[in-house]
């Protein structure tokens, strides 16, 4: 049974398979949406990735399989099978349309919010974060190509695809405007299965090339700024629910001496993927350096659940050049509560405390009980 499944993987090198019988059982599951599939192959054929593509499947790995690879496309998979809904931010100055936008793609699960004054505009990007933006392509004293451009000087907001509304059927001021800044273009009067079908399309691919773009391509991991990002998200988050966050500076001891460099950081981010919670968020911060940012744990709870991630990282037995050896890391964990919410110092304080787990002999955890003053 499918039931219990959150995906499935298939190595179709073991004999035939049914690409059609697949499809059907993944989309016979309760889910809104079928399981995420992926397909392991010996055979790297334009056919055998049709046939792949056809039963639904969302990565494609020949053999032998790049392992990182496969845990970096699972997890996105994850990511998108279990990711909230997708949040659409509506410019129109006309508020009866835009209501009736908001009414459809709120009917269909999406988070949706309209704007009716430009000026606005920035404010509403900021706090809202949308996957999509629909504008109006004329609005008093604005166009939206102008509007599209003064979102595009934000080099964050580079991802976010904007879909314009006209009733401009002319095809090279279609062009004009889409050249500007825009992605895509739906005509006016706009049915509700055109406009479904165009936001979920965009808002769909947005989401997964901004989650490639975010991460580190040998660990899969959240790169540098973008784990940055998410501390300050969970801070924020922390200060509004009153609950603690922790996060821990986590460094691979003496990574450069060791001759293979790159086995260890993927087999690091592999363990402390396995280990922490899928709230938990995991970045690559240096070449041999990750930050974990745990929301509602306590220091106490964060020194005991890295401390037995330490212990199962130091028993793994690695080999290279015919030796073999164990590798180990430190780390050092800072953390704010309900009752303590520093404005910054959670990173130099970790950050302090992993050079204290250097200098007491590495291969250790390194937290106080109290919180940053």
């Amino acid at each position: 049974s499918l039931d219990s499944l959150d995906a499935v993987i298939i190595d179709t090198s073991t004999g035939e398979w049914n690409a059609q019988e697949l499809t059907e059982k993944l989309r016979s599951t309760p889910d809104s949406e079928p399981l995420p599939l992926l397909v392991i192959s010996s055979d790297d054929s334009f056919d055998s990735r049709l046939a792949s593509v056809r039963a639904g499947a969302r990565g494609f790995f020949t053999k032998p399989v790049d392992l990182p690879s496969l845990e970096s496309r699972l997890e996105r998979s994850f990511t998108n099978h279990q990711a909230g809904p997708f949040r659409v931010l509506i410019l129109d100055d006309d508020t009866e349309l835009a209501a009736r936008y908001a009414l459809i793609l709120t009917s269909a699960g999406m988070l949706v919010e309209s704007e009716f004054d430009p000026e606005l505009l920035l404010e509403k990007m900021h706090i809202f974060g949308p996957d999509v933006v629909l504008m109006d392509i004329n609005m008093p004293d604005f166009s939206g190509p102008e509007l599209a451009q003064v979102i595009r000087l934000n080099d964050d907001w580079l991802r976010v695809p904007i879909i314009y509304l006209s009733a401009e059927t002319n095809a090279e001021r279609q062009m004009s405007a889409l050249l500007k800044a825009g992605d895509d273009f739906i005509t006016k009067p706009i049915s509700d299965s055109a406009l479904l079908t165009t936001v979920y399309a965009r808002a769909q691919r947005a989401r997964m090339v901004s989650d490639a773009l975010s991460r580190d391509s040998l660990t899969g991991l959240l790169k540098h700024a973008d784990i940055k990002d998410q501390l300050d998200i969970e801070i924020g988050r922390a200060q509004r629910s009153q609950q603690p966050v922790s996060i821990a500076m986590i460094d691979i001891d003496h990574f450069k001496s060791v001759n293979d460099q790159y086995g260890h950081p993927v087999a690091l981010s592999n363990l402390l993927r396995q280990r922490l919670r899928k709230i938990d968020r995991l970045g690559r911060y240096g070449g041999e350096e990750f930050l974990a940012v745990l929301p509602n744990c306590s220091i106490e709870d964060a020194q005991q659940i890295l401390d037995e991630i330490r212990a199962a990282f130091a028993a793994l037995n690695f080999s290279a050049d015919e030796h073999n050896f164990n590798c180990t890391f430190s780390t050092g964990i800072s953390a704010c509560t309900a009752d303590d919410w520093p404005s910054d110092g959670l990173l130099d304080l970790a950050d302090r405390r992993l050079y204290q787990a250097k200098k007491a002999g590495r291969n250790q955890v390194c937290s106080k009980s109290e919180t940053v003053a």
